[in-house]
């Protein structure tokens, strides 16, 4: 009934607004997560090891900020719409533009290109959102938007499980150029932001960005902190997780895809009814809510095979009406797993939009967020050295991390600030609301 309630309130324009800033965050991260399929067979034929080629996920989050920055003051000087537009062509010409890569040396300078229009996608689009829609729908909304992330590894998994036997990690590349059709739609069917437009029919000057942060620094190094604890959170149980599927458990490419699909419907389930039940408890509650139910998640997530055999073994009265075979027990794990992690993340949209200042609603939502993807940049790199110094052991390496970040993340949750229900309307002090403690 929440879910019919929140979208009854969106009128047409405002749903292709939605439309278009969800499957830009969906294009965008299946471009990103096409990567992370292909690790093993990039450093085969490049003839590198796996660190090697791990550290251009490390490369692609770190130059994310820069992104984020660049487009984000550019969209709050030009509009939202114009800025994402040509952010969206850009990002998908360099990801087919990796297809093309002669070598390792060049595959990273292109993937650092492309972090930084990856960068600049979800703050220009959570923005325009979250400021053409009522307060009421925020919550659904935002969890609508997040999930983009994780429909687009959805896609990129479905892609690898039906594509990648036949055309390689070059043609999985070549697939990238797909996004930049988006464009098509956003130019025909999606209006700029509103908040944005008065701001600017008004001719009002606009503040630079050091005037409208002062007194503010503290609330934006508080973000990036948070933001790296989310971007550890997701991408320490994302990144590695096919590469784990294989290389430790030796599963084929069809079990590795069905079970990433699996991976994604459960953020998609997660980010919808987090972001939502965010509406009744406040951001901070259900972020901390969704971290620390992912703790009794995690042996499943990483050790499915070993807690079915555990079953078996131990009670053979259950396992003799259903086979808990190990490929389900990962399944299931991975499933509640992301669930959790999801649905923290679900509410980051909103939550960042809602204590932003208006005149740089554009800038510190995405800049904030990348700036924690740099802080955490250096998680996978981080995950593969620390598993191939325990014998390849990529679920004690994880489960351990997973671990620590979903606490870390829950504390600092709730110790910082909310702005639930801020008014995107006015721009008359420069803050959306008064953050409550």
């Amino acid at each position: 009934m929440a879910f019919l309630s929140a979208v009854r309130e969106l009128d047409n324009q405002q749903r292709h607004v939605v439309l278009a800033s969800f499957l830009g965050w969906t294009l965008d991260a299946f471009d990103y997560f096409l990567l992370v399929f292909v690790i093993p067979e990039i450093a085969h034929d490049f003839n590198v090891g796996l660190e090697a080629v791990s550290f251009s996920l490390m490369l692609t989050l770190a130059m994310r900020p820069l992104g984020a920055f660049i487009f984000g003051r550019l969209a709050d000087r030009y509009g939202r719409r114009p800025v994402l537009m040509f952010d969206i062509v850009l990002f998908a010409v360099l990801e087919a533009a990796s297809a093309l890569a002669p070598s390792l040396t060049v595959l990273l300078i292109v993937r650092a290109l492309f972090g930084i229009a990856m960068g600049g996608e979800w703050g220009i689009g959570a923005s325009l959102a979250m400021e053409s829609i009522p307060p009421k729908a925020r919550g659904l909304v935002s969890g609508i938007l997040q999930e983009g992330y994780a429909t687009g590894y959805l896609i990129g998994a479905l892609a690898y499980w039906l594509l990648f036997d036949h055309i390689g990690w070059r043609g999985m590349f070549a697939l990238g150029i797909v996004p930049a059709l988006l464009v098509l739609y956003i130019r025909r069917k999606v209006p700029e932001s509103p908040a944005w437009q008065r701001t600017h029919d008004r001719g009002a000057p606009v503040p630079g960005l050091l005037e409208t942060m002062r007194g503010r620094w503290g609330l934006f190094a508080y973000l990036v902190v948070l933001m790296m604890a989310f971007n550890m959170f997701s991408h320490g149980s994302q990144d590695l997780y096919p590469t784990f599927l294989k290389q430790q458990l030796h599963f084929d490419t069809a079990t590795v895809g069905k079970l990433t699909i699996v991976l994604n419907l459960g953020a998609i389930v997660g980010g919808l009814f987090f972001g939502a039940w965010s509406e009744r408890i406040g951001r901070r509650r259900a972020i901390a809510v969704a971290a620390l139910l992912a703790l009794p998640m995690i042996p499943l997530w990483a050790y499915g095979g070993s807690v079915a055999a555990w079953i078996t073994l131990e009670l053979p009265a259950i396992s003799s009406w259903v086979q808990f075979s190990p490929v389900v027990m990962f399944g299931v794990g991975v499933f509640l797993l992301q669930v959790m992690v999801q649905g923290a993340w679900g509410i980051v949209p909103v939550h960042l939009n809602e204590l932003s200042p208006a005149s740089v609603r554009g800038t510190l939502p995405g800049f904030a967020y990348q700036g924690g993807n740099l802080l955490a940049s250096i998680t996978a790199p981080l995950l593969t050295w620390f598993a191939l110094r325990h014998g390849g052991d990529f679920a004690y390496a994880m489960a351990g991390f997973i671990a620590v970040v979903a606490v870390v993340l829950a504390v600092l949750s709730l110790l910082g600030p909310e702005a639930k229900g801020a008014s995107f309307v006015t721009n008359e002090d420069e803050s959306a609301a008064t953050p409550v403690a």
